[in-house]
């Protein structure tokens, strides 16, 4: 037996399970499963990444300064007050491995998403997970879950996977309500597909324990180039940059970020796109009897009779080509996750789960 060990928690992770992108013996498959835009990156952020490409024998900027000036003039935010990561991934690993460890508390929601939870046992912090009420964050089961011992709280809004969300004065409640010493992290990795929605920087402005993680992967369609980034206190920010490795985002993905957030009409068009076709799914769904929240994201959280059913239709939908994802271990397992795709992939679900209830009802 090895005496070489992990820190003590460590081996109490779950592996994350990303969404999945094939199904043996199905040729042609539609991917549903991981939020991803249908109409792929900005043409210019494209053509950014192939110019940067040549350039990759140099090491990238080390303070990402471009790409802060650019957040910060689409978005009227302080480029000082901003830091950049491989994803908003990794901005989260650095909130919990700044400010928690052994003895602390994390706090996330039921159905949060399941980094929050992974983030606080690796940095050896207990996770917390506190009740929603009927699929939406719940200020008040948050506020009686914190104790002396929390030290973060992070919530989705919108989140994901139910697609719902809080108005303002409930997150400033939450964030006003908070012990001393405790940081509220609002994750707003699905903030662009709501018009108009600032995903709470007004908030950070406005108070010193409120930081808010933003990321290019859903909207603005750059999952692969893994890129995302964090707005906050200085103090905080400050204190994140002594754990950012120097070089932790690449020169390609730099540049495809900075053109991506400067592309608002191409934003503007995916938005368009996503409300159209999430609002026609829906009902489509809801006409079959397959309800589902209203959502304010790239996808919607279709629910069913039990766990059975919707398993049922999950392998129903992978034998047609089309995967969505299963949400049992968000503790939704009588629901499938199917993101918003384009016109033919929303009508080839919609009919797949027709075809679905129709066999139900002759066996």
């Amino acid at each position: 037996m090895t005496q070489i060990t992990p820190q003590p928690g460590i081996m109490d992770i779950a592996l994350y399970q990303g969404g999945a992108a094939h199904v043996d013996g199905v040729s042609n498959t539609v991917k549903l499963s991981s939020n991803e835009n249908p109409l792929g990156p900005s043409p210019r952020a494209i053509e950014a990444m192939r110019e940067a490409a040549a350039t990759m024998h140099r090491y990238p900027s080390s303070d990402h300064a471009e790409l802060r000036a650019a957040i910060g003039e689409v978005h009227g935010l302080d480029p000082a007050q901003i830091i950049c990561g491989a994803g908003s991934d990794e901005i989260i690993a650095f909130l919990c491995q700044a400010y928690v460890g052994p003895g602390d508390e994390v706090l996330y929601t039921e159905h949060g998403f399941a980094m929050y939870r992974i983030s606080a046992q690796a940095a050896g912090a207990t996770p917390v997970e506190v009740r929603e009420n009927e699929r939406v964050t719940d200020v008040d089961a948050l506020l009686a879950g914190c104790t002396e011992r929390t030290k973060l709280v992070f919530i989705a809004n919108p989140n994901n996977p139910t697609g719902t969300m809080i108005g303002a004065a409930d997150v400033a409640r939450l964030a006003d309500g908070l012990p001393k010493g405790a940081l509220l992290v609002l994750d707003g990795a699905y903030a662009e597909y709501v018009e108009g929605f600032d995903a709470g920087a007004s908030l950070v402005a406005e108070r010193d324990n409120v930081f808010m993680t933003r990321t290019f992967s859903k909207i603005y369609g750059l999952g692969g180039a893994r890129i995302g980034w964090g707005y906050g206190p200085q103090e905080i920010i400050d204190v994140l940059n002594r754990l950012r490795g120097p070089f932790n985002v690449s020169t390609t993905a730099l540049a495809a970020a900075e053109a991506s957030v400067r592309d608002t009409d191409y934003v503007d068009r995916c938005r368009a796109e996503n409300a159209k076709w999430r609002g026609w799914l829906a009902e489509a769904l809801a006409e079959l009897g397959v309800p589902s929240d209203t959502s304010c994201t790239n996808f919607i959280l279709a629910r069913f009779a039990s766990q059975s059913e919707a398993e049922a239709c999950d392998d129903f939908l992978k034998a047609q080509g089309l995967i969505v994802r299963r949400v049992a271990g968000y503790n939704l397992p009588n629901a499938l996750r199917i993101t918003i795709g384009d016109e033919a992939a929303c009508r080839a679900v919609a009919a797949a789960v027709k075809a679905f209830k129709a066999g139900q009802g002759a066996a």
